[in-house]
């Protein structure tokens, strides 16, 4: 994707300057502000603000990148001789980037081998399917892959979990440790109780024996 990195007075007027350069409205491009810059003292201490603007893919472009991911997902479920199916959901944003990715979901029969542990073979296809995507892109395309909506009855089960054990901590005072969960499930749990009254949450540990502990706010 076509992107610029521009400085100015302003945060917007780097990006005003950026779309004219892009030729683009500003609906069709994303803003990272890099450097917000500041006005100093009479012209004295002042820094400029630097944003990076990125052109999005084209409606065509974005159809092309579904077609692609789809014939490599089944391609490498053919390969691992699955017999499933691939289809396209619903997009919805990514928590991590806020884009909307390409959402593709396998249904078959005795799929578990798919999902394993924790979901972690599921979260190796999905990085797999993204690489080899994205490395024919060449660009960044940012998809979700689902075993027959594992994903969000995985979501629902730890948001539960994290409001019961929520309620068990506010009780009683003594922390709750959970057992140790990748990064996207953790981060489930830190978001399930960033506003709820009464108690906060943590990471501990190291790689994959970190889990999150929940305490009595003081």
């Amino acid at each position: 994707m076509e992107s610029l990195e521009v400085s100015a007075k302003t945060v917007e007027d780097a990006v005003e300057l950026a779309l004219k350069e892009l030729g683009v409205p500003r609906e069709q491009v994303e803003v990272e502000v890099l450097k917000k810059g500041k006005p100093g003292f009479l012209g004295l201490g002042s820094e400029e603000a630097t944003v990076r603007v990125t052109k999005l893919p084209s409606e065509e472009a974005d159809r092309s990148a579904v077609i692609l991911a789809k014939e490599i997902l089944q391609r490498l479920l053919d390969l691992m001789e699955i017999s499933a199916s691939v289809e396209l959901k619903g997009s919805s944003s990514s928590a991590e980037t806020g884009r909307v990715p390409i959402a593709l979901d396998i249904s078959g029969e005795d799929l578990g081998i798919l999902i394993g542990r924790r979901g972690q073979t599921l979260s190796s296809l999905q990085y797999l399917v993204y690489l080899m995507v994205s490395h024919q892109r060449k660009a960044r395309v940012y998809l979700s892959i689902d075993v027959e909506g594992y994903r969000e009855r995985r979501r629902e089960a730890l948001r539960n979990l994290a409001l019961r054990m929520a309620e068990r901590v506010k009780a009683t005072g003594t922390p709750v440790t959970l057992e140790p969960m990748p990064a996207g499930e953790r981060r489930i749990i830190h978001m399930a109780l960033q506003d709820y009254s009464g108690v906060t949450t943590e990471s501990i540990g190291e790689g994959e024996s970190r889990k999150v502990t929940i305490l009595r706010q003081q």
